[in-house]
């Protein structure tokens, strides 16, 4: 990791917020984007920049722009002359059931989970090739088995793995792509599962009777970084074993 410059959408809190720390912590430096989470997003540069002097740097960006985006690549590696991971993990995540489907909510959940990790990998592709980089897509479990009244969402992360699919067959032999699918990692910041009958019913599906950390999420990222150079083209379930006991 000692050198290397990783992009993370998404990354000012949650699971994010745990890619950029441990990648930081093994040596990278971290551009860390987001879009509205400017106080999150200003302190884990600053405990990240106090770790190791000038290792972090924020990119403001609404990613439901795709004009923007190519802009977002360019300025990282004008700042440091080269990308050689870009970690597609912002999403955005609400229920969609079929008569409450719209437009509006296609734009912002297809928009944020499949429409901008396609454009961003586009942008990057040149750079990526040119330091034999990777690209990983943050996915979901439920695009194997569908999540009740998330009909867009669903739709959206299920195009996410096809795309990462695509995408390695498209940018091999240079560039590496994998998605990390997470299970019961965090609870949606939303009202969402709150109750607690849900969550633990939720949780008594996994095999190991638990939910996981984002850290656990981090690991996966890593590991598909540093220690994994023949794997492209996969998707790997963090889920306690969720995925196979739904």
């Amino acid at each position: 990791m000692q050198g290397k410059v990783v992009l993370v959408t998404g990354g000012a809190k949650r699971v994010g917020a745990a890619i950029c720390r441990r990648l930081h912590a093994h040596g990278a430096t971290v551009v860390i984007h987001y879009r509205s989470s400017i106080e999150e997003a200003r302190a884990l540069q600053h405990e990240l920049d106090q770790k190791r002097t000038n290792s972090a740097s924020l990119a403001q960006t609404d990613l439901l722009d795709t004009g923007l985006l190519p802009d977002l690549i360019e300025k990282t590696v004008a700042r440091y002359g080269r990308l050689d991971v870009l970690i597609n993990n912002a999403s955005s995540f609400f229920a969609t059931p079929l008569h409450a489907c719209t437009t509006d909510a296609w734009h912002d959940l297809v928009g944020s989970n499949l429409m901008a990790p396609l454009f961003l990998t586009q942008a990057a592709e040149p750079y990526l090739r040119a330091q034999r980089g990777c690209v990983i897509n943050i996915v979901d479990i439920h695009t194997e088995r569908p999540l009740k009244d998330f009909v867009i969402y669903n739709a959206a992360k299920g195009g996410l793995q096809a795309l990462t699919k695509s995408l390695a067959l498209e940018m091999a032999p240079d560039v590496r792509v994998n998605g990390v699918s997470p299970g019961p990692i965090l609870w949606p910041e939303d009202s969402t599962w709150s109750n607690t009958e849900q969550r633990e019913k939720i949780i008594h599906g996994t095999l190991l009777k638990r939910s996981g950390e984002p850290e656990d999420i981090a690991k996966t990222v890593q590991f598909l970084i540093d220690d994994a150079p023949y794997i492209t083209g996969q998707i790997i379930a963090v889920d306690g074993g969720r995925s196979i006991h739904l």
